[in-house]
């Protein structure tokens, strides 16, 4: 059985994360593991020397007062929606979000986490300067991204962005277990620059193997990335993104906050973010 992170502060965002995680766990046969994160404040016990051990104390107990409070709603989710037989286990930890994620990681052997995501109306929002961004560049595991406005629905299209690189079949085929387990197709997109480097043999050979797989090809021609990969999403009426972590350098230097004319996805639909050795 597979195991799934779900780190939640028990916002709004990350309630309606849980429930893609529930559903998600039920097509791959996974077990989910929720995480409470939470810090203590720096006091100086200079200034507390009487009170500084019940200060800490105070705050550990209104935090595991408050977990004790929430996980029950958790699991009236999974009850309504008749998932309640998933099996689901807690941690509560003290520290940094992305330490602990690590290291729950390491201890738990977590093959995917999920986590919700907020506030963001453009793309470099959601890959910078968010607890979400900076939890996908720092884990070797996928992560599925879930804005707070992506509702959960059946997957039925799988988009996915490639450069055709060795590296990048990896993950593809592992999108494509997804897409079996779902049902769902994969559109695979492959944006030609002027200055791209890959060859129609290439692109042919790729097409040769995954023959028998439910995926499509496409290449468009276009030295705005972005752009194309906002209409692919849209006009091929995608249900989840798939894109390697490497391009987040690469999306970084095409963001252009001067451009208007965005569909801001990562408010609609949930992206997969894959490591990429």
């Amino acid at each position: 059985m597979k195991k799934i992170l779900f780190p939640t502060d028990f916002s709004d965002t990350a309630t309606n994360a849980f429930v893609h995680a529930l559903e998600f766990a039920k097509k791959v046969n996974a077990e989910i593991i929720l995480l409470h994160t939470f810090d203590l404040p720096p006091v100086n016990d200079q200034y507390f020397p009487q009170n500084y051990g019940q200060i800490y104390e105070s705050i550990e107990l209104s935090q595991f007062e408050m977990f004790k409070r929430e996980i029950p709603k958790l699991r009236a989710i999974a009850e309504e929606r008749n998932l309640d037989k998933i099996k689901m286990s807690h941690r509560l930890m003290v520290g940094d979000l992305l330490p602990n994620i690590k290291d729950t990681i390491k201890e738990d052997d977590i093959d995917f986490v999920i986590m919700g995501t907020a506030g963001v109306t453009g793309w470099e929002a959601f890959f910078v300067g968010t607890n979400t961004g900076s939890v996908i560049t720092g884990i070797d595991i996928p992560m599925l991204c879930v804005p707070v406005k992506a509702e959960f629905k059946k997957i039925d299209i799988i988009g996915f962005t490639t450069r055709f690189r060795r590296k990048d079949k990896k993950a593809l085929k592992m999108v494509l277990k997804i897409a079996k387990k779902t049902k769902a197709k994969v559109k695979c997109l492959y944006v030609r620059t002027s200055d791209s480097d890959v060859t129609k043999e290439t692109i042919d050979r790729w097409e040769k193997e995954f023959a028998e797989d439910p995926i499509d090809f496409y290449v468009v021609e276009n030295d705005d990335v972005q752009e194309v990969i906002v209409d692919f999403v849209m006009y091929k009426e995608v249900d989840m993104l798939a894109m390697l972590t490497y391009k987040r350098g690469f999306f970084e230097r095409i963001f252009n906050p001067s451009l208007t004319k965005k569909i801001a996805i990562n408010n609609e639909i949930p992206i997969l973010a894959i490591p990429i050795e």
